[in-house]
């Protein structure tokens, strides 16, 4: 069975920067297309970031391009999610994701494997 472990999230000012980190244990998800997500109180899993197995990646244009990078480490069985210049509008609670497939996704529901999440709070 997959588990995924986040960590790395917390209470930041507007302009500073965090690294969510998400290690993966079970078995070896190389192959696999992790991604990340957010959630908000009352509103649907948001999709951030994906990286397939190879390293190619993509983030949401509208939202996040520009301050968010997703890159990985297979010889760690990790995902990470490097956020810059945090906004107020960037306080969610960040989940990590697997799929069972190389290739990233945007949807939420293309993805088996999930953590449960670490929260991250941005004052302004």
């Amino acid at each position: 069975q997959v588990q995924l472990v986040e960590s790395g999230g917390g209470l930041v000012q507007a302009g500073d920067s965090l690294r969510l980190s998400c290690a993966a244990s079970g078995r070896t998800l190389s192959s696999n297309a992790m991604g990340w997500f957010r959630q908000t109180p009352g509103k649907e899993r948001e999709f951030v970031a994906a990286i397939s197995w190879n390293g190619g990646s993509t983030v949401d244009d509208d939202s996040v391009k520009g301050r968010f990078t997703i890159d990985r480490d297979n010889a760690k069985n990790s995902v990470y999610l490097q956020i810059d210049r945090l906004k107020p509008e960037d306080t969610a609670v960040y989940y990590c994701a697997a799929r069972t497939t190389p290739f990233g996704s945007t949807h939420y529901s293309e993805y088996m494997y999930w953590g449960q999440g670490t929260p991250v709070t941005v004052s302004s």
